[in-house]
């Protein structure tokens, strides 16, 4: 990520370049799949599989281009998330973007202040709609060794952690929307310029 500043928020078990050198990409599971609509299970295991698991997540994200993604995304029911994030909304080319990965992540609002933004997602491709949500948050779970952090987020980095956590519950931004607007949303969708899979036998573990 020469062409970006990067801040680690979390120790990534080896830098992007590590990632992306190890990890494959996988296509993007699209709304309407069942993995996308149900709460996904904790982690209990970190080890190697884990740790493959976020390499393959950093590499999908990059190829979709991506600020963030959950691994129900990519088909696999596990409370995990990765970002590569700017914290403001303008995304200035003097501002780090912020990097790492939650495990069975739970998100604490930590102040009265909220936003109402235009929000995407990868699993509804081409489509936003205005979605308000807090504006400072902190994120905890645990790291690839299962060491707990605290990762805290204003802004877009707190939009971004609560976008992604709110998939492992198995709700998507579409579900903060009226019933019109999320209808409008969903016929907004275009083609996405990244590979997608929309039924539940693509998923693997």
């Amino acid at each position: 990520m020469s062409e970006i500043a990067v801040h680690y928020d979390v120790a990534t078990g080896g830098d992007l370049a590590h990632h992306y050198a190890r990890g494959e990409s996988r296509p993007i599971t699209a709304v309407g799949n069942p993995v996308l609509h149900h709460p996904c299970a904790d982690v209990t295991e970190f080890g190697d599989d884990l740790a493959q698991l976020v390499s393959d997540m950093f590499v999908s994200m990059r190829t979709a281009r991506g600020v963030g993604l959950a691994a129900n995304q990519i088909g696999v029911p596990l409370r995990v998330f990765v970002y590569l994030c700017p914290e403001s909304y303008q995304r200035g080319d003097d501002e780090p973007w912020h990097v790492g990965h939650v495990v069975n992540p739970v998100v604490e609002i930590t102040g009265d202040d909220t936003g109402a933004h235009p929000e995407g997602c990868l699993s509804v491709p081409g489509a936003r709609a205005v979605v308000r949500r807090a504006a400072q948050v902190t994120v905890r779970g645990f790291d690839l060794a299962g060491n707990p952090v605290a990762v805290p987020g204003r802004d877009l980095l707190a939009r971004c952690f609560q976008h992604e956590t709110d998939h492992l519950n198995g709700r998507l931004y579409l579900d903060h929307l009226t019933p019109e607007d999320r209808e409008t949303a969903l016929a907004d969708m275009s083609e996405p310029a990244y590979p997608v899979v929309t039924t539940d036998a693509a998923t693997r573990p």
